[in-house]
């Protein structure tokens, strides 16, 4: 169980810098106007894929962390750094929520019925972040930068983070489910929660 613990904790560190390269590095940004900016990134796919093996605390903490740094480090999105932590924590929250304790996806043995489960976990997550980050990204402009520039990010803010949840729903799935059978054979398959019985 202590040996468990700390495997989630490295694995923790190791997909905070996995969701902060790609976040920072891999991403499209696209100017707004006053300074601003909105990107399509594979960020999320990392926090929930995190959530997803690690249960949805490490993973989202993961994504939290990485991300935030990412914010830090950039002039553009540092003043989005507390949202951002506070999104992507809840986006892993979601989606371990509906994949470990709903689901139970590591105490099912049919492949089937594991993909299903990850499929709605990763939109739990994702979705929540769709509604969220606009709005609360909206709500921030409106009050520092003002109602024309607000409504203008807004509709940008909608589009790119629509795009990012298709794109993050499809790459976490994927990648999961063809990480499978590798998980479970290095040992790293960690089962979530305290029943026992295979299911299926």
């Amino acid at each position: 169980m202590k040996n468990e613990k700390i495997q989630k904790l490295v694995l923790t560190g190791v997909f905070a810098a996995l969701s902060y390269v790609i976040f920072t590095f891999l991403q499209f940004k696209i100017p707004l106007p006053g300074g601003d900016a909105t990107s399509i990134h594979l960020g999320n796919a990392v926090c929930v894929l995190g959530a997803l093996i690690l249960g949805g605390f490490y993973g989202g903490l993961a994504g939290a962390i990485g991300m935030t740094i990412g914010d830090l480090l950039d002039p553009v999105y540092v003043v989005y750094a507390p949202k951002t932590f506070l999104l992507k924590l809840c986006i892993g929250l979601i989606a371990g929520l509906i994949a470990h304790r709903l689901g139970r996806i590591t105490h099912r043995t049919d492949r089937k019925a594991i993909g299903k489960w990850v499929l709605l976990a990763a939109l739990g997550g994702l979705l929540f972040n769709t509604v969220f980050d606009p709005l609360v990204g909206y709500l921030y402009k409106l009050l520092v930068l003002g109602k024309p520039a607000a409504q203008i990010a807004l509709t940008w803010n909608i589009l790119s983070t629509s795009i990012n949840t298709v794109i993050s729903t499809v790459v976490s799935v994927v990648v999961y489910m063809a990480l499978l059978p590798s998980l479970k054979k290095a040992g790293l398959f960690f089962t979530i929660g305290k029943e026992k019985s295979k299911m299926d």
